[in-house]
């Protein structure tokens, strides 16, 4: 961040960070607003696909694998090329282990103590705790870039741009570091997954405390790092500042960070590689109209149930959001594709040195495919009136006014009504965690009523953002997904001809 700043300059630089926040935070509550339409706990990049794009949905699937994949390989080698390091300021010379400055022992030794056990739990639940490990290094690394920008004596003489920036092909190029910086779509739908409360209000309070924190992070060490070193930073700050073990323990938190992060990039690309094996080609016709009987009929058209009713009322098998027993990996195919993606993971780093160039472009396709392309298409797609999915997950909120109809603000018969009808609907398993979601939304509204004016301007704003109209959001998504293409196209073009 610092050396994106030395290239656009400080203010420049703080919008750029604030935006790419933006932007990619709009994305991550697309991807919640396309949840709604599939069944609680079956979220995911290729169920959406299934809906929308169902012949594209291997193309997608493939490249959130392969982004993941690359970025996992990334970690291992700055692994491989701190360690070294770090045990050399230990004192690994005067042992006389030749052994220890070799990377490819270190990525060996953090492969097997951390990497392998770290990836087999099924849930991102289950590295909460390592997880608070990383945002420890995270905090460390704060406070020594902000330590040393208070402490060190900082010539006067430095070149700093305040309002001025380098250029635009300096400044383009910078761009992706601070788009990959916010890609954390890949776990969007693990997290809608398994959240207790899913509800409007808590997802946006996620997306809003994650990205804000982030944010807030960015700009204070850009600011305070790119002050202390001027427009000769580096990539690299922690190399940048003398030889300590606080520098030392800066670099030993870095492994740690990217230790516990490959885990979370190996989460998303196992369910890739897994929606990838399972696609079947099949034609869907999502715009085929709803018909009253229709709420369990087939996507593709032709108004037949997917299963036989005696068969719905008598099995308790949970649906996915196509009406057909939802598919879990099994043990074996769970172990086979994760010890698949660890063993190349792991080659891979060992014979490649740096990825520098790759990464630009695996982060130029992929950073912008996951945080903005596909979000906004989806979303597209999917919230198109004419859509027999947005038709079943309307019918009954036009009473609560969520999709931009008008609301009831005097009578309760309305919200009786929705009621009875989503209670219907729950009964029958499908969409019961959107439909209670809007229910609650609604009723939330009928509770609170202090009198018709206040009701008004509650609807004209609500920090859930239950107001924006789906027109409105149909308009933005499309926005994003071209900005994605505007910013993809750009991002290769800088790497491909001026790239070094």
């Amino acid at each position: 961040m610092p050396a994106a700043m030395s290239h656009f300059g400080v203010v420049l630089g703080i919008v750029l960070i604030l935006w790419c926040g933006l932007t990619s935070a709009f994305g991550l509550y697309l991807q919640a607003r396309c949840a709604r339409y599939l069944d609680r706990g079956t979220s995911s990049f290729f169920a959406l696909s299934q809906l929308t794009y169902p012949n594209a949905a291997i193309v997608f699937e493939a490249a959130i694998a392969i982004k993941c994949f690359g970025v996992g390989v990334s970690y291992m080698i700055i692994i491989g090329d701190l360690m070294p390091g770090v045990a050399e300021s230990f004192g690994s010379g005067d042992l006389g282990l030749p052994f220890l400055d070799d990377r490819r022992f270190w990525i060996t030794a953090f492969f097997l103590l951390f990497i392998i056990p770290l990836s087999f739990p099924k849930r991102l639940d289950s590295l909460k705790y390592t997880s608070m490990v990383a945002l420890l290094a995270i905090g460390y690394l704060v406070l020594l870039v902000v330590y040393h920008f208070a402490a060190d004596e900082i010539p006067n003489d430095r070149d700093i741009r305040i309002i001025t920036w380098e250029g635009p092909v300096a400044a383009l190029s910078a761009l992706p570091v601070a788009i990959f910086a916010y890609t954390c779509h890949q776990n969007m739908f693990s997290i809608l997954n398994e959240i207790k409360d899913n509800s409007p209000g808590s997802v946006v309070a996620v997306i809003g405390s994650s990205i804000g924190t982030a944010a807030s992070v960015y700009i204070l060490v850009a600011i305070a790092g790119y002050l202390t070193f001027g427009n000769d930073v580096k990539g690299n700050i922690v190399g940048m500042y003398p030889v300590s073990i606080a520098s030392t323990i800066a670099k030993a938190a870095i492994v740690a960070l990217v230790t516990f992060s490959i885990p979370l990039q190996i989460h998303p690309c196992r369910a890739s590689i897994d929606a990838v094996l399972r696609w079947r080609r099949g034609p869907t016709n999502p715009r085929s109209p709803i018909t009253p009987n229709a709420t369990l009929a087939s996507p593709g058209g032709g108004g037949q149930p997917l299963l036989p009713s005696s068969a719905r009322a008598a099995s308790p098998t949970t649906l996915d959001s196509h009406g057909a027993p939802a598919q879990t990996m099994s043990e074996l195919r769970f172990a086979l594709i994760t010890s698949t993606i660890l063993v190349l993971s792991y080659v891979t780093a060992l014979h490649v040195s740096t990825l520098d160039r790759v990464l630009a472009y695996v982060g130029s396709t992929g950073s912008t495919s996951i945080s903005f392309i596909l979000p906004g298409l989806f979303y597209y797609k999917i919230s198109d009136p004419d859509s027999i999915h947005h038709q079943r997950l309307s019918k009954e909120d036009d009473d609560a006014g969520l999709d931009g109809g008008d609301v009831d603000l005097d009578g309760d018969d309305d919200e009786e009504a929705a009621a009875s009808s989503g209670d219907a609907m729950v009964g029958s398993g499908l969409l019961a965690a959107s439909v209670g979601s809007l229910r609650s939304t609604a009723s939330g509204t009928g509770a609170g009523r202090r009198g018709r004016g206040w009701l008004r301007s509650r609807r004209k704003w609500r920090w859930d953002l239950e107001h924006l109209e789906t027109g409105l959001l149909r308009k933005l998504s499309v926005c994003l997904a071209v900005y994605g293409f505007g910013v993809m196209f750009v991002c290769l073009g800088m790497n491909i001809f001026f790239g070094h």
